[in-house]
This record gives structure tokens, sequence and C-alpha cells, in this order.
């Protein structure tokens, strides 16, 4: 049992090797090993003495996963998954190894892409020309200034522009739909419209990223749009599968 507890990172096929290049979190950056049980092994190092979500420690969580998920299916677990000890470790492989393989396959060759909707920068002159209650609501402003005044606009042009950019948000989604395996709402994000993910196939995903920059064009007077990916597949692994060995989180 190490001091600190057993870092947990992915959960992989058996026989998927790690790089020479791989390293974990902490500092220096700790040495990965495999614990293998049967079909399917954990990504696993010592977890560090307080361990905090600092930059680079995310940043060497998330290089890892995305390096792992280059070269095969991957179940990525959330940055700061710590088992006690390499023995819970391999009671959640073998008590949930029908389930991890199940969802191995179902990712295999499959990334996912992550799209958010935001309300268009610099868009009020639109706005004002295609929203005749914000016009309106700015002609009364200016006819009689004054702090109610000035918060009604206020408030309707932030609604009006995050219901256009989720309008806009929502028509992307639709058109690309066909184009995935798999889609997933994400959990709301402070100033976005709209978050949703693609499972999509490993060598369709430079033209899926393609397909929705085009998309958003045409649309770009209603929404911003970011697109993120190839990402592991952290959206289309259900919690139960996800689940950490007994420990913490």
């Amino acid at each position: 049992m190490t001091a600190n507890g057993v870092y947990i990172y992915a959960i992989i096929p058996t026989g998927q090797a790690l790089g020479p290049e791989d390293a974990g979190v902490g500092t220096p950056p700790a040495a990965l090993r495999l614990l293998s049980q049967g079909p399917v092994a954990a990504v696993v190092s010592d977890a560090p003495e307080q361990l905090r979500p600092r930059r680079r420690d995310l940043m060497a969580h998330q290089d890892l996963l995305t390096r792992l998920a280059g070269r095969g299916p991957v179940l990525p677990m959330r940055f700061g998954t710590v088992a006690p000890d390499e023995a819970a470790v391999r009671r959640e492989l073998t008590g949930s190894a029908k389930d991890h393989v199940a969802t191995l396959r179902h990712l295999s060759d499959g990334v996912e892409i992550n799209l958010k909707a935001l309300p268009a920068q610099d868009a009020l002159a639109t706005l004002l020309a295609e929203e005749k209650p914000v016009r309106r609501l700015r002609d009364e402003a200016r006819r009689r200034p004054g702090y109610e005044a000035n918060v009604r606009l206020g408030e309707a042009v932030a609604a009006a522009l995050t219901r256009r950019a989720a309008e806009a948000g929502h028509g992307i989604v639709r058109a690309l739909t066909p184009l995935a395996r798999e889609v997933a709402p994400g959990p709301e994000v402070h100033g976005c419209a709209l978050n949703v993910s693609f499972l999509v196939d490993r060598d369709a995903a430079g033209r899926f990223r393609t397909e929705a920059e085009r998309l958003a064009g045409p649309r770009r007077d209603h929404v911003e749009l970011r697109v993120a990916g190839p990402l592991p597949c952290y959206s289309f692994v259900t919690p139960r599968r996800r689940r950490a060995p007994a420990g913490r989180t």
C-alpha cells in the first residue's frame, strides 16, 4: 500500500502498452504502471502528497489520456481519482470487467468532439436590427434615461443574445448529429448557451470539425462556436462504468 493511495488515470484493454514518454501527475512526474486483471487494466501511479488541481497536474492528466486515446479505446477517469490500494483497484476491475469490456468495445476507434455555443461577440447592431422588442427598450432608454431603463435594456440584450446563440447552436447540432455515433449534452457552463459532445470515428474527426466550422460561418452574427477535440471520451462512459474503486475522488 502506498502512503497516499493509488492514483487512477484510466482503464484500457489488457495488452495495450504504455509509452516511454508517458508520465503521471506530481513533481517530479509519478512513474506509471499497469494493473491488469483479466481483459482490462488500470493505468495507475502512486498518488502524490497534497494532490491539488494545479494547472501542471491537470495538464499532465489530460495529456496522458490524450496519448492513451491515440493508441486505442480508453475509459478515462476524472482528475483526482484515488483508491486506497492496488487491491481495491483489482477488485473493481474484476467486479466490473463485463461493463468495462462492453464500454471499451463501444468506444473503439472513437473520439469525443465538444461544441460550445456562446453569444456572438460584437453582434449588438444585428440584434437591434432584427429584434424589435430590444430596439423598443433601447429607444425608451434614450428617451427616458435612468438606472431601471438601463437594467431592463441590459437584461433584454443578454437574454436575446443567449437565445439566438442557443437557437443557432441547436441548428448546428441537428445538422451534425447524423455524422456522429452518439450525442451527449454536457453540463451547464457559465456564459455558454449550449454545451454538447459527439462521439465520432477517429478517422472522421477532422472532417467533423471542418463541417462544424462551416455550419457556424453563416450563423456568426448569432453564435460563437468553440470546437474542442479530439478528446478522450469522458461524455460516453456512464457514471456506473466510470465509478472509482473504493476510495476518493
